[in-house]
């Protein structure tokens, strides 16, 4: 694709990497075959290559409308289109740059800035985050139904002692998993205690970034990326073995932190060391002899969704679905697994109509073949599906966690 940037942009830090992506696009159109907005609304412009054309038109100085802006906010940032995309599109980070130059363009409104403003304000800090949901809590019985399965009730979690080992691995607690949810990191602190291998958490450490980040607030999302890496760089220079994450939306954006922070001075060199030891936890176990401490083999039927920041934004296919069977849950199939739940983050809440359609789609599909239990691999997608499912929903972690010794 040829590109003409307005000279209005060139002192834009970004815009080298956005036409160098925007170049790299040959208009194939084979990224709108897996693009699940352009499956539910059939225009051009709410798939990937019509958006692409969209922020192609915005950096050669044609008129930045709202319009535009409302094609972009309607992307879920899936990254679908990229595993589809033959020419290896960077289609993501391209969306990323031209939503924050559009919202610097096209000012918001009030009730949208509001919106905006207090979901970050509030879900990157625990604390914050903990207050609003246990108040939910309380008013829980007088809540109508479809806000109420929105407002999960907190998991009784056991206390988890850890003991000392030789090698040793750091974990992300992360924000919303941390109040929602403990219980994922419980497991896996669990699971790798068996596997001689301490789980160690940095207090200092805290949200990845990824709700400002994806909020155009970049800057503020970097900030939350200089802190965990603050926090963790003392255990990084003793050696520890790797960052586990058990979010797969943060361990996406965790290993992009050396590509996001390349132009500091300060940090890129630590972000960089800091990527190369992110990993899923998924790696971690695939690489470990489970058979040892799995010896209570499962009868349970398992539909188990591939987050899109698992399977699209950290290309990892089949590692969990393989751990699951070796630990002998029966896997369903599941149509169009390549699919978004619809949760995408921010977006259930700031596209709900779009969000609820995609839901529906996806839950069709996992309980098609009536399984026991849905599993699947990030906070949002348990949160969201939970909300709706007629089965329950857990971190396939847990299942894991419980066929051990």
């Amino acid at each position: 694709m040829q590109t003409s940037i307005s000279p209005t942009f060139l002192t834009n830090p970004h815009i080298e990497e956005a036409e160098a992506i925007l170049r790299s696009c040959v208009h194939c159109g084979f990224c709108t075959a897996t693009c699940p907005t352009y499956q539910l609304l059939g225009d051009e412009l709410d798939g990937p290559r019509g958006r692409i054309y969209l922020i192609k038109q915005v950096l050669e100085g044609n008129e930045i409308s709202r319009r535009t802006q409302s094609h972009l906010d309607r992307c879920l940032t899936c990254r679908s289109c990229e595993t589809t995309c033959p020419s290896g599109v960077r289609y993501g980070r391209l969306a990323e740059i031209g939503r924050e130059i559009v919202d610097q363009h096209v000012p918001r409104n009030m009730l949208q800035r509001f919106t905006r403003k207090l979901l970050r304000l509030i879900v990157p800090y625990p604390i914050r985050f903990s207050f609003l949901y246990k108040t939910g809590l309380l008013f829980r019985p007088l809540l109508p139904v479809t806000i109420k399965r929105k407002l999960p009730l907190p998991h009784l979690s056991t206390a988890t002692v850890v003991e000392t080992k030789v090698r040793k691995m750091l974990v992300l607690q992360g924000c919303v998993q941390s109040v929602v949810t403990p219980q994922t990191n419980q497991a896996a602190t669990r699971i790798l205690q068996k596997l001689e291998i301490e789980l160690i958490a940095a207090p200092e450490a805290g949200c990845c970034g990824a709700v400002s980040h994806h909020l155009s607030a970049q800057e503020e999302g970097l900030d939350f990326m200089r802190r965990n890496i603050d926090a963790w760089w003392p255990h990084v220079e003793q050696g520890v073995e790797a960052i586990v994450v058990t979010a797969s939306g943060c361990g996406s954006v965790v290993k992009e932190y050396a590509d996001l922070l390349k132009h500091d001075t300060v940090y890129a060199e630590k972000a960089k060391r800091v990527s190369k030891l992110a990993k899923d936890i998924s790696e971690i176990l695939y690489e470990e002899n489970l058979a040892d401490i799995t010896t209570k083999k499962s009868s349970l039927k398992v539909a188990f969704h591939s987050p899109c920041t698992l399977q699209h934004g950290q290309k990892i296919n089949g590692v969990v679905e393989q751990i699951l069977q070796n630990a002998g849950f029966t896997l369903t199939q599941v149509e169009d697994s390549h699919l978004c739940c619809g949760s995408a983050g921010t977006y259930s809440l700031l596209q709900p109509k779009l969000s609820q359609q995609l839901l529906n789609n996806k839950l069709s599909a996992l309980q098609k073949n009536a399984p026991d239990v849905i599993a699947t691999a990030n906070i949002g997608c348990q949160m969201h599906m939970a909300s709706k499912a007629l089965l329950p929903v857990k971190h396939w972690l847990e299942l894991i966690d419980e066929t051990t010794i």
